[in-house]
């Protein structure tokens, strides 16, 4: 009797936990093999930053590790074109067909479908499994008349609605197939560059780890905690959801019932509301969704003051220096760092964004960009121009200032909520602190930028 075999080709989905791409091909072929193609398009552009890099080939040594303790014989590693690269694989080992996760940027959506004409001309089939990624994939649910939501409270409730597919065991045997595996390089190889010092340790292991750790110390309380910044009791899943070592549905279905657990999903229910945005309009990775004409400043000083957190206002500055340091920033940190460049200083939002997701672990094209165009006021926010107080901010969310003083040394011993103004204090005091002037009047930029949003409008 002949064996059927399927390739499962991973690409942002690198676990076995829960991964309908890999549980459909065991269910349909007697033989599977696993196979992840480091993308030459991809590790020659910006998109594949240093820190990504380390975390992604942790991710890939993780699955290998588990793909052999379940007897596959590991991870095939191919470099080059997908496409090409999988279509050999095909042909070598006599596959039937190829199963991929669905997924929606525009490079992913062109590889799709050339996948699927060079597999289609061999006569093999590919399976697109949408759900893998995602809670609720994109046009699964849309408003009447339209093709995507455009506001997100009436995404969000029939988000809710929704049916939540199954939760998936990983499978428990694997056979193995006698081909060239490839190596998984060392990830200074695969991208250069200078790394945060205090990235995390990436991969499904720790991934699960985390969650688990989270879940069962943290997420009832998520609701009142989330926004505190010292605090710092987020989940930090956002890296592992972005690779596709955590489960997003998993996740919503081990956190529960509580408030904290409705809080957390609803911001899973954010990432879906986003990757749905950029799928029906791929062009907002880099285009205003709402085009508000405007007339954004070019200021070379200005910008490197904010990227190198030296603004002299020390929540923004805070915020940025986290980023640099953990490749990560809390998420309200990034709403106060992303309204002072784009609003206070009415520089483009695209400058934030390229800064982000050259530092940023869990770096997403749908999130990263959409947030951005959300703060700036050309994305979903109903109210385009609102514009975020840094000094209410961090009285609201960094009372006491210990996430300030955390990050920004130059001001640790100043005491108590005086930390968020040191231009207040006296200046015997001030004379001893290497921490710069503020590098615009808050009053000044929040009138330039509603005077030119006005104009331009």
């Amino acid at each position: 009797m002949t064996s059927s075999t399927a390739i499962a080709l991973f690409t942002r989905d690198l676990r076995i936990h829960d991964n309908p791409t890999l549980h459909a091909a065991v269910e349909e072929a007697d033989l599977v093999l696993p196979v992840f193609v480091l993308d030459d398009s991809i590790l020659g552009s910006a998109y594949l930053a240093p820190n990504r890099a380390s975390f992604l080939i942790d991710a890939l040594r993780d699955l290998d590790d588990s793909l052999r303790e379940r007897g596959s014989g590991g991870l095939v590693i191919r470099r080059g074109d997908p496409v090409e690269e999988t279509v050999a694989l095909a042909d070598e080992v006599g596959a039937h067909s190829v199963h991929v996760s669905g997924d929606w940027s525009r490079h992913a959506q062109r590889r799709q479908h050339r996948l699927e004409k060079a597999l289609s001309d061999r006569g093999l089939e590919l399976a697109v499994h949408d759900e893998t990624l995602v809670v609720v994939p994109p046009g699964a649910t849309a408003p009447d008349n339209r093709d995507h939501f455009a506001v997100f409270t009436p995404y969000h409730r029939r988000w809710l609605e929704c049916p939540r597919r199954p939760v998936l065991d990983p499978p428990r045997r694997l056979a193995a197939l006698g081909l060239r595996r490839g190596q998984i390089p060392a990830a200074e190889t695969l991208c250069p560059g200078e790394r945060a010092r205090h990235l995390p340790r990436g991969g499904e292991t720790a991934g699960r780890r985390r969650m688990r750790a989270w879940l069962r110390s943290s997420v009832t309380a998520y609701a009142d905690h989330h926004d505190d910044l010292a605090g710092d009791d987020t989940s930090r899943m956002s890296p592992y959801l972005h690779f596709g070592c955590l489960s997003p549905a998993e996740l919503v279905a081990a956190a529960g019932r509580s408030l904290g657990a409705q809080a957390f999903a609803r911001q899973l229910a954010w990432r879906d509301f986003n990757l749905q945005l950029l799928a029906a309009r791929p062009a907002v990775a880099t285009e205003d969704y709402h085009r508000r004409r405007d007339r954004w400043r070019s200021d070379e000083e200005d910008l490197a003051a904010w990227r190198e957190g030296r603004t002299g206002y020390p929540i923004v500055d805070a915020a940025m220096r986290q980023l640099r340091q953990e490749g990560w920033m809390h998420n309200r940190g990034r709403l106060i760092a992303g309204s002072f460049l784009t609003k206070t200083l009415y520089v483009d939002w695209r400058e934030g964004a390229r800064h982000f997701m050259h530092h940023l672990v869990d770096g997403d094209i749908a999130n990263n960009q959409l947030n951005w165009q959300w703060v700036a006021g050309t994305g979903t926010d109903t109210r385009p121009s609102r514009v975020l107080n840094p000094l209410r901010q961090a009285e609201r969310y960094d009372p006491d200032g210990a996430y300030v003083r955390r990050y920004v040394p130059e001001l640790a011993e100043v005491e108590g909520p005086a930390v968020h103004a040191p231009w207040k204090l006296p200046e015997e005091v001030r004379a001893r602190l290497d921490y710069p002037e503020p590098i615009v009047d808050l009053a000044e930029g929040r009138r330039r930028f509603l005077d030119a949003r006005e104009t331009g409008a």
